[in-house]
């Protein structure tokens, strides 16, 4: 089974790779597109260069990359991906070919986290218009996407993830509640930038608090944000 993860930034993505990397019958990669979408895009990301280096910025190679049998024998292929990297021009005839996943998270918290490690973050950073799209998209080409939001993965890991895995028609494994410390060899060149918090842990961080009191441009984003995340929301498992 190929699965497309796709999210947003700051958003439990990367502990939900290490979750299935974790099962030990699934291959991941690590948002494939984000050189692509650099190069094409020239926005200024943290590590630009480094990640424009580090990875194909054809998409038809990307994609290639994504459709073959996956890496080291294994029996599946977890694809984390940021919905934002599919602007105008990345090719989307694969995702209907794949089992795909919506991981949404509520738009507060994605602001905040996001604009403590990106200066001055627009709606098009962040993802949420981009997922509904896609959910639109495949809905339509007859596919049946998932939607889980990461919020009550952390109130209830094995529920969720357990729950989860029966939609998708993936078996349940107990290992993807725990990983080691330190990161993954498949992450990708920017994890020194981002993903600090998670190489700290080695299992799901427990339920959130309140949502943050959001003021000035960070309120604005939040609420730009919102009606894509309450449709998705409005499906989730």
């Amino acid at each position: 089974m190929h699965i497309a993860t796709w999210s947003g930034p700051r958003n439990l993505s990367t502990a939900m790779m290490y979750a299935f990397a974790a099962r030990g019958d699934c291959a991941v990669v690590d948002e494939p597109f984000y050189a692509a979408y650099l190069a094409r895009t020239g926005l200024n990301h943290p590590m630009r260069d480094a990640i424009i280096a580090s990875q194909p910025t054809d998409p038809a190679k990307v994609v290639a990359a994504l459709t073959v049998p996956a890496p080291g024998g294994k029996a599946h292929f977890y694809q984390k991906h940021m919905a934002q990297h599919m602007i105008p021009g990345m090719p989307r005839d694969w995702i209907t070919r794949v089992t795909n996943v919506f991981l949404i998270r509520h738009p507060a918290r994605v602001a905040a986290s996001f604009s403590a490690k990106y200066e001055n973050p627009v709606l098009a950073d962040i993802g949420f218009t981009q997922q509904a799209e896609l959910y639109d998209q495949i809905n339509a080409a007859g596919g049946r996407p998932v939607v889980i939001d990461s919020s009550d993965i952390r109130r209830d890991p094995e529920t969720m993830l357990a729950r989860l895995c029966d939609a998708i028609g993936l078996p349940w494994d107990p290992a993807m509640l725990r990983w080691p410390e330190g990161g993954h060899p498949d992450d990708g060149v920017w994890a020194a930038h981002w993903y600090g918090s998670v190489h700290r842990s080695a299992g799901f961080a427990p339920s959130e608090g309140p949502l943050p009191d959001l003021t000035g441009a960070a309120a604005d984003l939040a609420d730009a944000a919102m009606p894509a995340y309450r449709k998705l929301r409005a499906v989730a498992i």
